[in-house]
């Protein structure tokens, strides 16, 4: 396993992702913006709007190059010769009583000894409903625990404590789960990780189908509609303020 057949298979799983939401969004069909970084590497920017998804993007990255001391010392590392893949991803629903879902699966490595995953699922609902969060949280400690009994309640506080907005004392949503730095800790092998962050990758879609069939055709006020806008207000707070990952794409010269 090396940095080539990881990127090739962020390739596939954007592109199975994208192929899934388009057959249950039923009308809107993804964007392409191939973008290059002329440091080095580039991606696949696939904005969809239609039906079920008002609005969002399964974006693809893979950069390389010279790490600057600003970019190094914001992820604790050393500055030099760095590389990144991944997939992000955002979708903002229609109807209010859809939740925003995000999901980020990550690599990163400078050499053989410097490398890490990171990554998550997070459930932002404009109106919480008990059954969904069970079996949001649920479906995601199943993907742990078939790695680690540690992995869990460890990621879980870490979505909590870091998907908060603390210039407004709230969190973005529910929480899920959030990992970062995953390297040779606890005695972890890179191939253990990676099989980790690839199940995590692929429980994506069974979630947020079974989000869509349990909340897509319920009705919805205009008021309802209003509050909806209200709270991605604070969604762009929160990834224009505290995200990492908003954070690393600027200072990494990434597309905006």
């Amino acid at each position: 396993m090396d940095k080539t057949q990881i990127t090739d298979w962020f390739k596939g799983l954007q592109d199975r992702i994208c192929g899934t939401l388009e057959t249950l969004d039923g009308v809107g069909k993804f964007q392409e913006d191939l973008w290059v970084r002329k440091e080095g590497g580039g991606g696949r920017t696939r904005i969809i709007q239609g039906d079920l998804i008002e609005k969002g993007g399964v974006n693809f990255s893979e950069v390389h190059g010279t790490l600057s001391e600003q970019a190094a010392k914001a992820l604790h590392t050393q500055a030099g010769t760095f590389f990144a893949t991944g997939v992000s991803i955002v979708l903002h629903p229609k109807s209010p009583m859809m939740p925003i879902i995000h999901m980020n699966v990550r690599y990163f490595e400078m050499n053989d000894n410097i490398w890490w995953f990171g990554g998550g699922i997070d459930l932002t609902p404009h109106y919480i409903v008990a059954d969904d969060a069970r079996f949001f949280h649920q479906s995601l400690k199943n993907a742990c625990d078939k790695h680690s009994d540690i992995y869990h309640p460890k990621f879980k506080k870490w979505a909590d404590d870091y998907f908060y907005i603390r210039h407004r004392q709230e969190t973005r949503g529910i929480g899920g789960i959030f990992y970062d730095r995953l390297s040779h800790q606890d005695g972890f092998t890179k191939e253990e990780r990676w099989a980790f962050t690839k199940d995590i990758g692929e429980s994506f879609c069974p979630i947020y189908i079974e989000m869509a069939k349990r909340n897509r055709d319920l009705s919805y006020t205009d008021q309802q509609k209003d509050w909806q806008l209200h709270r991605r207000g604070r969604y762009v707070e929160f990834n224009l303020v505290w995200d990492r990952g908003t954070k690393f794409g600027l200072e990494t010269n990434g597309t905006t």
